[in-house]
């Protein structure tokens, strides 16, 4: 009986455990999160995994990651046609990457070279990386998308990413030779045939295809010595505040060992949270791409689009790119 009694007098308490642990923690196939931390938390999680069609859909309300894929089609039409040089081109770089023994061939007509680049290049090396940390500093400071905020933030992780960028081993024989497999794999997975392939394809296609890119991608700067899955591991977000379905959270991680710290802003839609910045600007974009052809030009500084892969307002491969800030184009 004193068993008994102590297995249901112990209920309560477990299940008070498994609600504590389950909090904050959502499932990220459904749109928005339930809390402003749960929300960053999946995308991160979808950022890992590399579903770029389930982060768009789990950051943008419904109606938004709808017009997202609307204006996608729309975009798409708005390009210019497949020229007979983009499809040679096309054609010569994945005749190269994926034909019979593509790994053993490349490498075999890299291979002489590291050495004549290593000794020409080395030394050039850290000034051409401060030169190109400087320029994208500059770029940040000029944006007009990003606050201050983020634009501290960015500017951090570039002071972090410079000095690993100077110090990587790019020459190294056997890096280049996994470097190379790395290529010829990821392009042998995304299976293309022909640049009008790549120019007709729809938004889940599309979205695909960036998975397995982001994959490759990772495993090259794994390769030497970043790993994106270690940030974005390390990440542990905690909210600031919350009012009038507005909210801020902060974003900790660790990039190469490096303690770093980031902010995102969330808007609540339908009882659910979404990444502020990711909505704001699908609507502009979907505004822009609405206005009448008369309309003046947008330059292409300032185009409110930018490829799923990249940044949200930080440097790649801070964990605020889970919240990406602007909607994916197929430039």
């Amino acid at each position: 009986m004193r068993l008994h009694s102590l297995h249901y007098a112990l209920l309560p308490l477990l299940a008070a455990l498994v609600l504590s642990a389950c909090h904050d923690k959502d499932d990220p196939s459904q749109p928005g999160g339930s809390t402003p931390e749960a929300a960053v938390q999946s995308s991160v999680e979808l950022l890992k995994a590399g579903d770029f069609n389930a982060l768009w859909k789990h950051a943008l309300p419904p109606a938004d990651y709808a017009t997202l894929r609307s204006d996608w089609a729309k975009h798409q039409q708005s390009q210019p046609p497949v020229t007979d040089q983009d499809r040679a081109r096309f054609n010569d770089a994945m005749q190269q990457l994926t034909g019979p023994d593509a790994e053993n061939k490349i490498y075999a007509e890299l291979q002489p070279k590291l050495a004549a680049m290593e000794s020409k290049y080395k030394d050039q090396i850290p000034v051409l990386i401060s030169v190109g940390e400087a320029l994208a500093k500059n770029a940040v400071v000029q944006s007009k998308s990003l606050s201050p905020e983020q634009k501290t933030q960015a500017n951090a992780a570039l002071d972090v990413l410079g000095p690993w960028a100077q110090q990587a081993p790019w020459f190294n024989p056997t890096k280049a030779k996994q470097t190379v497999n790395i290529a010829v794999t990821t392009a042998r997975k995304l299976d293309l045939k022909s640049a009008d392939q790549l120019h007709a394809m729809d938004f889940d296609t599309t979205m695909s295809k960036y998975s397995i890119g982001y994959v490759g991608l990772k495993q090259l700067l794994v390769n030497y010595g970043l790993s994106v899955d270690d940030t974005l591991d390390s990440v542990k977000v905690t909210p600031i505040d919350s009012s009038n379905g507005h909210a801020r959270v902060k974003i900790d991680y660790t990039l190469l060992g490096k303690p770093l710290s980031s902010e995102s802003k969330l808007i609540q839609v339908d009882n659910r949270w979404y990444s502020e910045d990711m909505v704001n600007n699908v609507r502009e974009a979907h505004k822009q791409l609405s206005e009448p052809a008369s309309a003046a030009p947008i330059p292409a500084s300032t185009s409110s689009s930018a490829a799923v892969p990249a940044t949200s307002g930080s440097s790649a491969p801070a964990p605020v790119v889970a919240h990406i800030s602007s909607a994916p184009t197929k430039d």
